[in-house]
């Protein structure tokens, strides 16, 4: 049996945007079996290219993604929502083993059951180089930062 995870769907203005603030805390971790418990059992992802199913590919996904993406530090949005279903739009910034910075924009599609889990992402994501003088990101967000949008750019 699956853990629940509030807030359930159906979705408001307010609750949608808490499971938003929740993903960016929880993948802020860069803890991939944390970050899995948020997924049914037998979620489905598309991730750019690559499609995942079930919680053991998105362990390993992960992993393999926060090895390679250094330093990693995400900002989530609420684009949009309904019963349950929400929008976001994101944007992360890391480094390679080279030390060439990153930031990486998309935007995710997400459904959810009706114990909070969800069970299909989809994402698509383009990586743009940047100066570190150019950062803007710096580690998880502040409480106080919390519901603020993120720049275009």
């Amino acid at each position: 049996m699956s853990e629940a995870r509030p807030p359930f769907p159906p979705f408001t203005a307010d609750t949608a945007a808490q499971k938003v603030q929740g993903a960016e805390d929880a993948w802020n971790t860069r803890d991939p079996q944390k970050v899995s418990l948020a997924y049914t059992p037998d979620s489905v992802w598309r991730n750019r290219d690559q499609f995942l199913s079930g919680r053991a590919e998105i362990v390993d996904f992960l992993t393999e993604k926060w090895e390679r993406e250094l330093d990693y530090a995400l900002r989530k949005s609420l684009w949009s929502f309904s019963d349950d279903r929400i929008a976001v739009r994101f944007q992360y910034e890391w480094h390679d083993t080279t030390g060439q910075w990153w930031r990486s924009y998309g935007n995710e599609l997400w459904e959810f059951t009706g114990d909070g889990l969800m069970s299909r992402r989809e994402a698509s994501i383009n990586d743009v180089t940047i100066a570190e003088v150019d950062r803007r990101i710096f580690g998880p967000r502040p409480p106080e930062e919390h519901g603020q949008d993120i720049d275009l750019r």
